[in-house]
């Protein structure tokens, strides 16, 4: 959150050009595809173009994969080829063979997201910049529920799970997404997808243990109450041990959490269905702080965290172009900490409608309100004045698709209106436009205005801690604003989509963003300790490209490559007090590389193999490095999944981002090998 206090002085050091990306890892993944190109032909000997292979990601059609239909983007059904925004989906399949155990580590195949690991429990995970442990410009939905807290806009990601193997996709949208989702959709929305009741049914039972994942279970159960209503009910429990730091070994970071929930899917008539969902869970974990008085002692503290919530939906089809939808949830979550004890409660209605005007227009458009209710414990270290506040969002957006030339051009032009308890009134337009001259080009080119809205720390907060200054660590204070402002992004992209053969894609997107009214922190005075408020004097832009490319080698082997570039420049007002604003340029890597393969090889046994760099963050003190995860996975029966899995394998261990709080030690990323069994009845 106040990260850019946290910094060394040497972080004042600006690094305007993009780095090169070191020798050795340019030949890491140079032999790492050559290996993974030459090891089917050594091991399925006797294997042809023609022979039968598992049913599996490998045998889906380039054709197949782009009309996979999202709903993320515009919040109807489309395929994938013909959205006009920077998207990326994770298939059912993808997340089987991702080898991943966490949401957070299943989002680290998506070009353009930066996902790194502070410690056990805790993730900084965003698009195109402004990365941190509470990056707020990150709007992130599970089967639409908006899983943000209002504490301070961002994400709790140790406790957004769910069962992988109930996971339909993951939608990705890079770029803002305000037009439909509102506020806070500003560099991106992540739409995490359940599976409908009725494609889980049967019994699944799941466990795992390694050396950093210690003990996993999950169990799930699906069944139907006739033939129009089917159920399913789930449970899981992770533990995961504590993680190392350079400077004094095993940190307390330990996790464990505890989760359970179930989905009702009843298709009432023809036209009619309702969808009734909810989740439970509790979480433990530990951290270790710094107390900010002299001589500043660590100690460690207990994080408990425990929530709930329950979603219902339903949906009314008049025809293929005319659906009524009405969703409203409700979320409660409790957080125990020695920092800022709080509970969160929110309410959200929201009511939509699909319908065709005339042959060549076909709108979307809504409404929304949203009740939210915080109550705080102040202690010494966080405190919110008031300490229990309840906040109104109101919402309505429309957006029109208009076909100007039938299946060759088509605009969409709309926007969301929104007012506020902290801002009031904020208009979220969007103009986008959609080119397919021939069925395997697209070109595409968007222009969109969102706002990130005050988070509740910086309207009512106040803060005591720790920062380094003259390479001292002392004691600061930092202070809301009463008239904090918004801070606004207008966003320029352009997209292309070729498919030059059957079996090869590309996917290129490139940005321009533009804000305004960046926070700031400003100094008040030295004495008796240094105070900073909160303020928005700095504007900034980042710009960028993100390149994903899809290579069907054979019926057996795929192979996926992505690259990002992403640069960040800020600009603090001349009249700023700010000590070291332009820290956050470094906080996301200037360069991104991935590349994946998936192999399915005799006796329905698939080797899958990942390797990705991650260029340095120079302000936080993190070098680059390249991660390779590697899985082998043999079904001996129907029913029977085996998979031994091995994570960072190239290295011992490194670090992926800098701890929140000033003198806390770095934690590592370890190697990590755990073997899963996947039993499906």
């Amino acid at each position: 959150m106040f990260s850019t206090l946290n910094r060394n002085r040497r972080c004042r050091i600006r690094k305007k050009h993009a780095r090169t990306i070191p020798v050795q890892t340019s030949v890491s993944l140079l032999v790492v595809l050559l290996l993974l190109l030459a090891l089917p032909r050594a091991s399925a000997q006797g294997l042809d173009d023609d022979q039968d292979v598992p049913a599996d990601l490998t045998e889906l059609s380039l054709e197949e994969l782009t009309n996979i239909k999202i709903t993320s983007a515009s919040k109807k059904a489309e395929k994938l080829s013909e959205t006009a925004a920077a998207v990326y989906v994770l298939t059912r399949e993808d997340i089987r063979r991702s080898g991943a155990t966490t949401v957070p580590e299943l989002l680290r195949m998506v070009p353009g997201l930066h996902v790194a690991r502070i410690d056990s429990n805790t993730w900084a995970i965003t698009a195109r910049g402004f990365n941190n442990q509470y990056a707020n410009k990150l709007l992130v939905l599970i089967d639409g529920r908006s899983v943000y807290t209002p504490l301070f806009s961002g994400v709790y990601w140790d406790v957004q799970d769910t069962m992988i193997e109930d996971i339909d996709r993951i939608e990705v949208i890079r770029g803002p997404g305000a037009t439909v989702w509102g506020a806070n959709a500003v560099n991106g929305v992540i739409n995490i997808i359940t599976c409908h009741s009725r494609d889980t049914q049967g019994g699944l039972a799941a466990a795992h243990a390694g050396n950093e994942e210690q003990g996993f279970g999950s169990a799930r159960y699906g069944g139907a109450f006739s033939e129009n209503a089917w159920f399913r009910i789930y449970g899981k429990t992770v533990k995961h041990d504590n993680s190392e730091t350079r400077r004094n070994g095993g940190m307390n970071d330990e996790w464990n959490i505890v989760q359970g929930g179930f989905r009702v899917d009843w298709d009432l008539s023809e036209s009619d269905s309702l969808t009734f969902q909810g989740d439970t869970y509790k979480s433990r974990g530990n951290d270790t702080l710094r107390i900010p008085l002299p001589p500043f002692p660590s100690y460690e503290d207990d994080v408990m965290s425990r929530g709930s919530n329950v979603l219902g939906r339903w949906e009314r089809t008049f025809s293929e172009t005319s659906i009524l939808t009405m969703q409203m949830y409700y979320d409660r979550y409790e957080l125990e900490t020695s920092l800022l004890p709080h509970v969160n409660d929110i309410v959200d209605i929201e009511l939509q409608q699909q319908f065709a005007l005339g042959d060549r227009q076909e709108i979307v458009c809504g409404l929304g309100y949203r009740a939210l209710r915080e109550d705080a414990d102040n202690t010494m270290a966080f405190a919110l004045f008031p300490d229990s506040r309840h906040d109104n969002l109101f919402s309505a957006f429309i957006q029109d698709e208009i076909s100007i030339v039938d299946e060759m051009l088509r605009l969409t032009v709309g926007s969301k209106f929104e007012h506020n308890d902290y801002t009031g009134y904020e208009i979220q337009p969007t103009l986008r436009l959609l080119w397919t001259p021939r069925e395997d080009h697209a070109v595409w080119a968007a222009a969109s205005r969102a706002v990130r809205t005050p988070s509740t720390i910086e309207a009512d907060g106040w803060i005591n801690q720790l920062m380094s200054m003259g390479g001292a660590t002392v004691p600061v204070v930092l202070n809301s604003s009463d008239d904090y402002k918004s801070e606004n992004l207008t966003a320029l992209e352009i997209g292309y989509r070729i498919s030059p053969t059957e079996t090869i894609s590309f996917d290129l997107a490139t940005f321009l963003n533009c804000y305004d009214n960046l926070r700031t922190l400003e100094l008040i005075s030295l004495a008796p300790i240094p105070t900073f408020r909160v303020d928005n004097m700095m504007d900034g832009h980042t710009y960028g490209a993100e390149l994903a490319a899809d290579w069907l080698v054979r019926k057996w082997c795929r192979i996926r490559g992505a690259y990002t570039f992403h640069q960040v420049q800020l600009s603090p007002d001349n009249n700023s007090r700010d000590l070291n604003p332009e820290a956050g340029e470094d906080e996301t890597p200037h360069h991104q590389i991935s590349l994946r393969s998936y192999i399915d090889l005799p006796y329905d046994v698939e080797l899958d193999a990942g390797v990705r760099y991650v260029d340095r963050l120079s302000s936080l003190g993190i070098g680059n490095y390249t991660g390779f995860d590697l899985r082998l996975g043999w079904m001996p029966v129907d029913g029977l999944d085996l998979s031994l899995v091995g994570q960072n394998l190239f290295r011992s261990q490194h670090a992926e981002y800098a701890p929140f709080f000033s003198g806390a030690p770095a934690s590592l990323v370890e190697r990590s090998i755990y073997i899963k069994v996947t039993w499906r009845f």
